[in-house]
């Protein structure tokens, strides 16, 4: 499920730069269940560390992005993702 819930921020953060209860928010809007930021916060350190998404502070907020390595891999992602999952659509 961890690679599914990083592949759902990736497409989220594909939209758009946003924070974690915002992608926590919107996941939750596409699942019916919102997960705790105690799941989304450990996927988006992961994600930092290996150079996928970037941040930025915003006062308070940090607001996260795709970094390039993040934008050229998306689409490597969604052909996975269809060839996985394509059958069950």
């Amino acid at each position: 499920m961890k690679g599914m819930l990083q592949f759902l921020i990736i497409h989220l953060l594909s939209k758009k730069p946003t924070h974690g209860s915002e992608i926590a928010k919107e996941i939750g809007r596409r699942k019916g269940e919102k997960p705790s930021l105690g799941t989304i916060y450990p996927a988006l350190k992961d994600l930092l560390n290996r150079g996928i998404i970037k941040l930025q502070s915003s006062g308070k907020r940090k607001v996260y992005s795709l970094a390039e390595i993040g934008k050229n891999g998306l689409e490597e992602c969604r052909a996975w993702f269809k060839r996985v999952f394509g059958d069950l659509l």
